[in-house]
């Protein structure tokens, strides 16, 4: 089981549709796939589940809420109770071998990270404030050692663009951080910033856990960064633009988070429509176009990276 999270501070980067269909075409190589929404947009999963279906089947007792609403994480609750398979994505991939399964979100969510923060304080000694914010920073790394997540090959966890604590509760959960981005000054401001932060997560997290060791099941953490996609990109002459490849560059050069050699065209065609017929475009394309094609490439290299075989798994 591989672990990927999938942020940016930026939204309106392609987040949402690039997880959908990275997810997409993994599972339609054959590879169990679960995508873990944490954004409270809820946009990946109403990918897959219309609001009407959403609102029927899953916003009272079927979402990732539920589980970071308990007084601890997951007390109430457990995660892999939560998980439900879209019907109408998982019909496209019945000979494939391949399964893509959710843990959907809820609008309710952005609430979530104050009453997080909450549970932090009230500990006035310093062992006890050490052990609350392991407990509280590992909950979803813990939930993912159950045994019935063990069957998944990929673990694709789209987060809200923020540094909150659901996210970090991701990045801590997480063995890799993948971080679409567009070719623009915005969206590539940030990304320095985004890893010194994981950095400083990743180092106060080991830190107490070394000091809790013996204590507790605080084992360190080490996510790394896969790198950075860039999507929405603007082609013309099967060229990138100029302005957008003086960024990309820029950033491959100079940013601390490496850059993939996969991109993904803007395609108002293939996403203009997400989440109309629960099916994401790459399970829905015909042929090998241009898109279709970038899809393939950046599954080849995300899957190389994971050590998946980037081939049909069989």
């Amino acid at each position: 089981m591989r672990v990927v999270t999938v942020m940016n501070y930026k939204g309106g980067v392609g987040k949402t549709t690039l997880t959908a269909n990275l997810g997409a075409v993994a599972a339609n190589r054959g590879f169990r796939v679960l995508l873990l929404d944490l954004d409270p947009q809820t946009n990946l999963t109403f990918s897959f589940f219309s609001v009407d279906n959403w609102h029927d089947q899953l916003k009272d007792n079927r979402t990732i809420k539920q589980w970071y609403g308990a007084e601890l994480p997951g007390r109430d609750v457990a995660l892999a109770d939560l998980i439900v398979t879209p019907e109408r994505a998982n019909s496209v991939l019945k000979n494939t071998g391949g399964q893509l399964d959710l843990i959907s979100s809820h609008l309710g969510l952005i609430d979530i990270d104050l009453e997080l923060a909450a549970r932090l304080g009230g500990t006035t000694t310093l062992d006890g404030s050490k052990r609350k914010f392991l407990d509280l920073h590992s909950c979803l790394r813990g939930a993912l050692d159950d045994s019935r997540f063990s069957d998944y090959d990929l673990i694709l966890i789209d987060c809200a663009p923020n540094f909150g604590l659901v996210t970090k509760t991701a990045i801590v959960a997480s063995e890799q951080i993948l971080v679409p981005a567009k070719a623009d000054y915005l969206s590539t401001l940030g990304l320095d910033y985004l890893a010194g932060n994981c950095a400083v997560l990743v180092q106060q997290f080991n830190d107490y856990a070394n000091h809790k060791r013996g204590t507790g099941d605080y084992s360190p953490i080490d996510p790394s960064f896969l790198g950075v996609v860039f999507t929405m990109v603007q082609i013309y002459s099967q060229q990138v633009t100029l302005a957008q490849h003086t960024y990309i560059e820029e950033v491959r050069l100079n940013s601390r988070v490496p850059v993939l050699d996969s991109k993904i065209r803007n395609s108002p065609r293939h996403f203009g429509d997400a989440g109309e017929s629960g099916v994401p475009a790459m399970l829905r394309a015909t042929g090998k176009d241009e898109v279709v094609k970038e899809f393939d490439q950046l599954a080849d290299e995300v899957l190389g990276a994971l050590a998946l075989p980037s081939g049909d798994h069989q």
